[in-house]
């Protein structure tokens, strides 16, 4: 079943990742929205993150989850801008991807059901 999730990136130039090679590197609501697309309906972000930490193959495979499905919608809202994701990967993974995307810029606004 697919979850709806409404997020807000406050401060969109701060919205960036701890790991620059992992963050985002977008520049309006567009960009960041299918750069989030692209992060939860393919496995290189977490691949190229899992390749990253100390021990690879321990990394808990859960993490790797996609949705080739998943849609993302981004639209400017004043200064801010707003993410509508639908998709049906875990809401824990959906936060992990957002971390290394967006580190500590993100917030989650409201979960629905799609």
């Amino acid at each position: 079943m697919a979850t709806r999730y409404y997020i807000s990136l406050p401060e969109p130039t701060r919205a960036r990742g701890p790991d620059p090679a992992l963050a985002f590197n977008a520049h309006g609501a567009e960009e960041f929205a299918a750069q989030l697309q692209e992060a939860l309906r393919t496995p290189a972000l977490f691949e190229r993150w899992r390749k990253r930490q100390e021990d690879p193959d321990g990394v808990d495979p859960s993490y790797g989850a996609i949705d080739p499905d998943a849609s993302v919608q981004g639209r400017q809202d004043d200064l801010h801008v707003v993410l509508v994701v639908t998709s049906t990967i875990p809401g824990n993974v959906l936060k992990h991807r957002l971390r290394l995307l967006a580190g500590s810029g993100w917030e989650l606004r409201d979960v629905t059901a799609a």
